[in-house]
């Protein structure tokens, strides 16, 4: 008697669906290029180089939380907490396991099997990977090469699809979702769902206040980056309360764990830190910025995220890659066609941003006369 087969079984949706991308292993690559992980400088994730908090850190150690309890399935305190950092009624607030869980709910809650959902590539892959994930379709507005908007293109695609998916700032061109082109994007009548993963480093006003009281736009966020959690997977959505509701009884139950729900309540009471952390990042990316021009074969886009998209008139991005990793600096290339003479760089200590920049410069003296 035959048995069930795991492949024939597969909804059709899932059967030709890409991989996500995701990084790789640190110390699998660490040996593969003959590197010690312990000197390696990762700037592959975007991740905080600083890491948590020390509050944070300080309520990981603890062990007054249950563990062996379930968390607060309403999430009341966690809720609290970011609705006082952002100004906004809890009621408006829902946690998930990393804002990848809320972008995945939303594809659960409306976006089926033949519906539309609107992005601007190159961007984050989880919009595409979740559409895979559930059979919608993807509709894809591109950057133009400046990395700007096309905002009549986007508007447009926007009025025939259920819901618009933009990162602002976006990964990994680093650029900004004017406010103008997101009010013309809530009159398409399409959900307009923000991804403001990398606020914090931006200077730009978030939309989340617009989201507590608007119905049609639902901004997300996280404490990966400017919490330095991204291991605990910790993020938020804020919308109209309605919305919010809703996504709290479709959600997972317990979805957010009690030692990362702990860290991200220490981490709001620590922002004041986390803020002067971030404003230090802010600055490096500026500098490296500026040396990374300096060099004849390195093109920079002007970023307001925690890291800097290059673009390399020597090699590609590939190789430049490689040359890197043998020096124990690990960079996110990208096997996307417009994207392959590219390499993006998280932000370092400033310290690891010298001998990130020592490195490429270096990297272009072997390709000019190699």
């Amino acid at each position: 008697m035959a048995r069930f087969d795991p492949v024939e079984g597969l909804l059709p949706a899932l059967r030709t669906m890409p991989e996500y991308q995701a990084l790789e292993d640190l110390d699998e690559v660490a040996a593969r290029y003959g590197v010690d992980p312990a000197d390696v400088i990762k700037i592959d994730g975007n991740e905080n180089p600083f890491g948590p908090s020390p509050r944070a850190l300080d309520a990981l150690r603890r062990v007054d939380y249950h563990v062996e309890w379930y968390g607060d399935d309403e999430q009341t305190a966690l809720r609290a907490a970011l609705a006082g950092r952002l100004g906004v009624p809890a009621a408006c607030v829902v946690a998930g396991a990393g804002s990848d869980e809320l972008i995945e709910q939303v594809f659960r809650m409306y976006l089926g099997a033949g519906e539309t959902i609107v992005t601007v590539s190159p961007t984050f892959g989880m919009y595409a990977f979740d559409a895979g994930l559930h059979g919608t379709r993807v509709m894809d507005v591109p950057l133009r090469d400046d990395w700007s908007i096309d905002g009549d293109a986007l508007v447009e695609a926007a009025r025939g699809a259920k819901a618009v998916f933009i990162a602002s700032p976006n990964n990994p061109t680093g650029g900004l979702l004017p406010e103008a082109l997101a009010d013309r994007l809530l009159e398409s009548r399409a959900l307009l769902v923000v991804d403001e993963a990398y606020i914090e480093f931006s200077g730009a006003r978030s939309l989340a206040a617009r989201a507590a009281a608007e119905e049609g736009l639902l901004v997300l966020r996280t404490l990966s980056k400017w919490g330095g959690l991204a291991g605990l997977r910790v993020g938020y959505g804020v919308m109209s309360p309605r919305m919010a509701d809703l996504f709290r009884r479709a959600k997972q139950p317990y979805n957010v764990n009690v030692a990362a729900e702990a860290a991200a309540i220490a981490s709001i009471a620590d922002a004041a830190i986390l803020d002067e952390r971030a404003r230090i990042i802010v600055g490096e990316r500026e500098r490296v910025t500026r040396e990374l021009a300096r060099l004849e074969w390195i093109d920079p886009a002007p970023s307001h995220a925690n890291f800097v998209l290059m673009r390399l008139t020597r090699g590609d991005g590939r190789t430049v890659r490689d040359a890197l990793r043998r020096r124990g600096i690990f960079t996110r290339y990208f096997e996307a066609p417009r994207l392959r003479r590219h390499l993006r760089i998280s932000i370092a200590k400033p310290e690891q941003n010298d001998r990130v920049i020592a490195a490429i410069r270096e990297i272009g003296e072997e390709l000019a006369h190699g």
